[in-house]
């Protein structure tokens, strides 16, 4: 795609534009139906519409929600997103391979997900997730560690390209006591379950299905855009260049807590495919051979721990949750990389530097519901920064904050805004790795003045139809890449969403 302004993107962003018109003063408000509640409960063990499981506050609607809920057999769902981006040009004293574009552009994605689940017998579905994907984040997708667009993947492609994102069973075993209703969403089938309960889900996901939920920072197509606004951006989770891998996941829920494992196998090649898309993914562009593989499978896996722990405050749901994970791959140790780099110079081989290491860090996630329609959250996470990164992003520390508020004050109850602001960094090694002309999953722009990266996000997003909502979006992007030579940057975004 043109790295500069074309004419395709004017008109989406013209298109977005007059649709974010209609929906704000063309419709009557009585007439648009309530869109996903991104201020709701927070006492839950997942997130709305991925594998939700509301405990609610008293036990009196536990039985009585468990009870009206109706039971499905199967169900189907279809989502679709369009998003647009576009910044402005940008000072920049220098650039490199995996620098953000400082001339400006504009760039689309657009993502389409077809869900179909099943009962197969006592506790235990099947689910399956048909993704078509095509697009580019900026320059890419590459520049910024907190990266602007969170369906902007890393293996961008100008035709539709098509995988089975997710396929995999779910085994629930009811442990007694108060039971509580299961939504009809896009990976569960509505019913009813055991607020105490095991829970075994077993295949190919994405890791964010069941670990590091926020209820106000968690999907970029209905709330925040930004990467660290998705997950936390300092955990390098198991992950194809999509986002998907395949493993097994223990929950052990109780009515104010739930204890999580997982154990993950990673893909053999950074930032590349895994084992299952040899079958599950189809290749226009015939992206097979090694990077399309898993690494031996007692050294290329990543294993996480997560302790929720649910609670009140002021009669208002809230929750915090403490990740630790540890991986292993066949990492670049960042200290060896950055003597061959000064001996050869940046784009030396740096392979003599590599070896199968392991990868440590810890995150920290909290929500809080403030009022009936104001929410605030936060993330934090660290790594130990001595290796490469691997499948996620380059950024060893990272602090975020932010809030999400309904439009009731002013009488757009279905509306919703968010702001949010994140700070990210480096440790040392990796500062000199990408000083020397190291290149990261994100980050190199040959050569470095370090800073740490800084960005602030806001959005409103609003109903347009029964089943269709749109949202604007601003991001400030502060030293991007850790770099302060380069930027500030800009960027404006459009949303289109819509799901059966």
């Amino acid at each position: 795609m043109s790295r500069a302004i074309g004419s395709i993107g004017a008109r989406s962003l013209l298109l977005v534009a007059i649709i974010v018109v209609t929906g704000l003063f063309g419709f009557d408000r009585a007439t648009l139906a309530a869109g996903p509640d991104s201020t709701g409960d927070t006492n839950s063990t997942a997130a709305p519409g991925v594998f939700a499981n509301p405990a609610p506050h008293s036990t009196s609607s536990v039985a009585e929600r468990a009870a009206n809920e109706p039971y499905q057999f199967w169900n189907w769902h279809f989502q679709n997103t369009d998003i647009v981006q576009g910044d402005p040009s940008f000072t920049a004293k220098y650039y490199g391979p995996n620098s953000l574009n400082s001339e400006g552009e504009v760039q689309e994605t657009v993502a389409a997900d077809l869900f179909a689940g099943m009962r197969l017998w006592r506790g235990a579905e099947a689910h399956v997730d048909g993704l078509m994907w095509q697009g580019f984040g900026l320059s890419k997708t590459f520049g910024v560690e907190a990266f602007p667009n969170g369906d902007a993947y890393k293996a961008g492609t100008t035709t539709p390209d098509f995988m089975f994102a997710r396929l995999f069973i779910r085994q629930t075993l009811g442990l007694g006591g108060e039971q509580e209703a299961v939504p009809d969403g896009q990976l569960t089938l509505a019913g009813q379950q055991d607020i105490s309960r095991l829970t075994l889900t077993v295949g190919r996901i994405s890791l964010l299905d069941i670990f590091d939920h926020n209820t106000y920072a968690q999907d970029p197509q209905s709330q925040f855009l930004n990467w660290a606004m998705i997950g936390n951006i300092t955990w390098d989770y198991p992950a194809d260049s999509i986002g998907y891998t395949t493993g097994i996941a223990l929950e052990l829920n109780q009515p104010k807590w739930t204890l999580r494992y997982g154990f993950f196998l990673m893909s053999n090649v950074q930032n590349s495919f895994t084992g299952d898309g040899q079958v599950l993914m189809w290749r226009p562009n015939g992206a097979t051979g090694s990077a399309g593989a898993y690494g031996p499978f007692l050294h290329d896996w990543g294993m996480v721990v997560e302790y929720e722990r649910r609670y009140s405050l002021n009669d208002r749901p809230g929750a915090i949750r403490f990740l630790p994970w540890l991986n292993e791959a066949n990492m670049v140790s960042n200290h060896a990389a950055v003597s061959i780099l000064k001996a050869d110079g940046p784009g030396a081989n740096i392979s003599a530097a590599q070896g199968y290491r392991y990868k440590y860090g810890i995150g920290l996630n909290w929500e809080q519901a403030v009022t009936k329609n104001v929410g605030m959250f936060s993330r934090m996470g660290l790594n130990d920064g001595q290796d490469q990164a691997w499948a996620y992003t380059d950024a060893n520390w990272s602090v975020s904050i932010g809030m999400s508020v309904k439009g009731a004050a002013w009488h757009r109850i279905d509306d919703i805004f968010g702001l949010a602001g994140v700070v990210s960094g480096a440790w040392r090694g990796n500062q000199k790795f990408l000083e020397a002309g190291g290149l990261g999953i994100l980050a190199g722009d040959g050569a470095l003045t370090y800073g740490t990266e800084k960005v602030v996000e806001t959005y409103y997003d609003f109903p347009v139809l029964k089943t269709v909502r749109a949202a604007v979006d601003y991001q400030f992007i502060s030293n991007p890449a850790f770099n302060r030579d380069r930027g500030p940057v800009s960027v404006f975004g459009a949303r289109l969403h819509w799901e059966l």
